[in-house]
């Protein structure tokens, strides 16, 4: 949260800054997610996310001086043609799937594809060879379902990425998939090398906002914003940030020696 607030802070500073003028009055912004992070529970262990979908929908809506109102993007579907129900302001989702031309399709400079990672000493050396086999993941990823429907594995889905990584550590899964992104900077890691194994994605997806096109604040303020995170590396230094709290996680948690 200290790298968001920062983050804000800096674009208030500078050519960034978001008109008041247009967006007085916009109390809240609803933003369609894939996932919608739930809220935390007191007593509870602290977990990142599996995307970064939440965070770059916090850090908008602060810099437009609104309140974020997450909701699942099966909500919006479901109640678009419901004149009464409130409209989702932006949505985030990958560009490849159908868009109506009410949308403006604003890229958020973020790309990722899924990869797997496993103990050096594995086996496995293709996708394919996950027939089978055990792989974790964890709530709101975009893998879940497909590592069983394309390539016959046994999925094993997690709360969250350091309860996912954690499982390969300890031997409950042969591999572990997340974004390319972040198991890339995690492998970084020393403590990671003997879990550097990996099958690279096929493809990866840039993650978007999807903005109702007739509103025209929005879609200019979303633009001014994602040009100051690229122009800033922001989306560089949220991943730095991210992997080093997931790593920290596992960390904590794994009370027991890595599988042999």
């Amino acid at each position: 949260m200290s790298l968001l607030a920062a983050t804000v802070l800096a674009l208030a500073g500078g050519g960034a800054v978001l008109a008041q003028d247009a967006l007085a009055g916009k109390q809240a912004m609803i933003v369609g997610m894939h996932y919608v992070v739930p809220p935390f529970v007191g007593g509870t262990k602290v977990r990142t996310p599996e995307a970064v979908d939440t965070a770059l929908a916090e850090a908008l809506a602060e810099g437009m001086r609104a309140r974020l109102v997450a909701v699942s993007t099966t909500q919006v579907a479901a109640t678009a043609a419901d004149p009464a129900a409130p409209r989702a302001s932006l949505i985030a989702l990958e560009p490849q799937q159908s868009l109506p031309a009410t949308l403006v399709t604003i890229p958020t400079g973020y790309k990722a594809g899924a990869m797997a990672i496993m103990r050096t000493d594995t086996d496995i050396t293709s996708w394919e060879q996950l027939k089978g086999r055990t792989v974790c993941l964890s709530e709101g990823s975009r893998y879940v379902g497909k590592m069983a429907s394309q390539y016959g594995a046994i999925e094993m889905v997690k709360r969250a990425p350091a309860d996912s990584l954690l499982a390969l550590r300890i031997g409950s899964c042969d591999a572990a998939v997340h974004d390319n992104v972040m198991l890339e900077q995690l492998l970084t890691f020393p403590e990671w090398k003997k879990f550097s194994a990996q099958l690279r994605p096929s493809s990866v997806s840039p993650l978007v906002f999807a903005v109702p096109a007739d509103d025209a604040a929005t879609v200019a303020a979303t633009k001014r914003l994602a040009a100051a995170w690229k122009a800033d590396s922001y989306l560089a230094k949220l991943n730095q940030q991210r992997v080093r709290d997931i790593a920290f996680e596992v960390y904590l948690d794994q009370n027991v020696p890595d599988c042999h």
